[in-house]
């Protein structure tokens, strides 16, 4: 298989990362029990640790315990407080010492069971521990099915902003149940569709007119739909990563509201879903690209509209001010001197590049100050 292919073939999609090396992806209904022979075929291991969330610990944990201990497999389960403020650096320091204490060497190996917090926050504690143990990601969330359990990013937030500290560190593998979506709220199930309207805003049209007629389905967590969905989208992440493991110029499409997304999410204390977040993002970005002539013009309705058929119409983005937008965005780990760097839209389905082929725009605060001004203009504040 050449550099940067991917191939889905009965239900397991491979994803090439650097140095020949490779994973899987499994996404099949009631797969979650068979948790235990997926770890020990991707990641062998003299002992397992499950790290979960408290509520999906209590969701999930003793099922996934119960799989490991049919297969005779010694494992242990470790659990922190659910919630994205608990991605810091407190939880990476607790989870790490209680692995010391419990005595768990470098022939261990980490499962990331729950959502894209669970995912980032284990797979740090991964590739740091005893200075790197492998992890495989089970991901609970659409979410995190969908975009942070691929792609080999973990880390942790900081008060300054998101995933400030991190690591690359590609899983043994990844495996996806979809049936548990249908334990997920409806707020956390549409959170998750966001990340699936990116994907299609950023690279394919033929999805994004499939999930407009889809909408009604993905939003009540249909299993058939969902599964579709999460191959569908994690298809294209997985050619991406592939292709640019290292975010050096391609992966970089992946941001599309992401900036603005972030922004808001440190602005908001983190108590606002990583997806409606995106989801004011990549209204404002697309806005901002009009008003800059990179995106054509009605782009921006496009998206409100499939936004509100998936729920994620709220103007989340509202009561700020593009002061305070902008300079949480420049603080943003893809700035560079003092610029911040967003992706565009050309218009559905397909992102703008610049003159030399470069996936990001940098914006100086002069420019900044203008676009999220016009890209607020519903905000009675501004």
């Amino acid at each position: 298989m050449s550099e940067g292919s991917t191939m889905l073939e009965k239900n397991v999609l491979k994803v090439e990362t650097p140095g020949d090396g490779c994973y899987p992806i499994h996404i099949e209904s009631g797969s979650l029990d068979t948790v235990a022979v997926f770890c020990s075929r991707h990641a062998p291991a003299h002992r397992y640790c499950v790290i979960a969330d408290s509520q999906v610990a209590q969701l999930y944990g003793e099922r996934v315990l119960e799989a490991f201990r049919r297969e005779d497999i010694n494992v242990e389960i470790i659990s922190f407080p659910a919630g994205e403020w608990n991605k810091s650096c407190e939880a990476w320091s607790s989870l790490s010492n209680k692995l010391i204490s419990a005595g768990f060497g470098r022939d261990s190996a980490i499962v990331a069971l729950g959502g894209g917090v669970t995912g980032d926050l284990a797979g740090f504690v991964a590739a740091t521990y005893m200075r790197g143990v492998p992890v495989v990601q089970v991901p609970t969330s659409l979410l995190a099915m969908l975009d942070s359990s691929v792609g080999g990013k973990t880390g942790i937030d900081t008060d300054a902003g998101k995933n400030l500290i991190g690591a690359f560190h590609h899983p043994a593998g990844v495996l996806v149940d979809p049936v548990v979506l249908k334990t997920l709220p409806r707020d956390q199930r549409c959170a998750g569709l966001a990340e699936a309207i990116k994907t299609a805003a950023i690279l394919d049209e033929d999805l994004w007119d499939w999930m407009g007629v889809h909408a009604h389905e993905l939003v009540k967590g249909g299993t058939d739909a969902s599964a579709q969905l999460v191959a569908r989208v994690v298809s294209h992440k997985a050619h991406i990563v592939a292709e640019d493991p290292a975010e050096q110029n391609l992966r970089s499409i992946l941001n599309f509201g992401h900036t603005v997304g972030h922004a808001l999410e440190a602005l908001e204390g983190y108590k606002l879903l990583h997806g409606e977040a995106v989801a004011a993002g990549m209204r404002i970005e697309a806005c901002m690209g009009e008003s800059l002539g990179i995106t054509k013009l009605g782009t921006t309705k496009q998206i409100e509209a499939l936004l509100e058929q998936c729920l994620l119409g709220g103007l989340w983005e509202v009561d700020r001010r593009s002061a305070e937008v902008r300079e949480a965005m420049l603080l943003d780990k893809k700035s560079l001197k003092n610029r911040v760097r967003c992706v565009f839209l050309s218009q559905i389905g397909t992102v703008a590049t610049d003159t030399e082929g470069h996936y990001t725009f940098p914006l100086d605060r002069e420019e900044l100050d203008d676009l999220l001004s016009t890209a607020l203009t519903a905000n009675p504040k501004d």
